[in-house]
């Protein structure tokens, strides 16, 4: 039986054939309107997409490094970078015109990581209104440098060796604790020239001397490189020479120390400065 046997009329048939064309035409009525719409509806979300983009929310305001307004920009854990130093930074800095999550602040990260005190800086972004966080990690200093005892200052240097100079990090806040260092920064021990070793030996002395004389270090003089003395609370020892004996030296502290309290405000210094010999060198 063919297809047009089953119908018993051709009214029947064109019937039929009409209800087919009617129905292809319906479904492809469909297609086309959700075509349509799928295309609508894309229009409306790059447009949504655009018009969000454009928000002034996600742009930070063009003058921002120069004004430094607290609203858009907080600078946290910067203890020996005065903020002063980091708004001078910020107007060598172009502020980006890109949105907040696209904007390149390399630059501005790498005019920071420079500065002699920091370690490291981290930038965090936030969105409506667009500003930043700045977390400046800062290392730490271990020796200070001054010319005398009396004076202040003029340099510092953090455990790695990094030599912090200038009035724009110095004085150092009190809540850093640091070993003095006496030093006149000339040719024969310019301390600008001393490197990670050169400060981890400093500790090292000042670790032993604490250690044997059970007295805080108050400073060590090394303004003559080839005669260094370092002062504790009761008198200043001598130490000569940093030489391969001087830790053997140091060691010799406790046995000279409590002649000091038999001849109290006569004595100059401890000398160890010699191999075997200790003694007491009077006023």
């Amino acid at each position: 039986m063919t297809e047009y046997e089953e119908f018993e009329s051709p009214e029947e048939l064109l019937k039929a054939k009409r209800k087919e064309r009617q129905l292809r035409k319906g479904k492809k009525k469909q297609s086309l309107l959700k075509n349509l719409l799928r295309f609508l509806t894309g229009c409306a979300i790059v447009f949504c997409v655009y018009y969000a983009s454009t928000l002034k929310g996600w742009y930070l305001p063009k003058e921002i490094f120069d004004s430094f307004d607290p609203a858009f920009i907080q600078v946290v854990d910067n203890k020996i970078v005065k903020i002063d130093k980091v708004k001078s930074i910020m107007k060598q800095v172009k502020v980006p015109s890109a949105p907040i999550y696209m904007a390149d602040l390399n630059e501005l990260k790498y005019k920071l990581t420079s500065l002699a005190p920091v370690d490291e800086v981290y930038i965090r972004r936030y969105a409506f209104p667009a500003r930043i966080l700045v977390i400046i990690r800062e290392a730490t200093p271990v020796i200070t440098i001054a010319p005398d005892p009396k004076v202040k200052p003029v340099a510092a240097f953090t455990r790695e060796g990094k030599l912090i100079i200038g009035a724009d990090y110095l004085p150092l806040p009190e809540e850093y604790k640091t070993i003095k260092v006496l030093s006149y920064g000339n040719k024969g021990d310019d301390y600008r020239q001393w490197d990670v070793n050169k400060i981890r030996l400093i500790q090292k002395i000042c670790k032993y001397v604490e250690t044997f004389s059970h007295e805080k270090v108050e400073y060590v003089d090394m303004r003559n490189p080839d005669d260094i003395y370092v002062k504790i609370q009761t008198v200043p020892v001598r130490l000569g020479q940093l030489d391969s004996g001087v830790f053997e030296r140091i060691k010799r502290i406790p046995s000279i120390l409590p002649q000091v309290a038999k001849v109290k405000g006569k004595v100059k210094y401890i000398d160890l400065s010699w191999e075997k010999v200790n003694y007491l060198k009077l006023e």
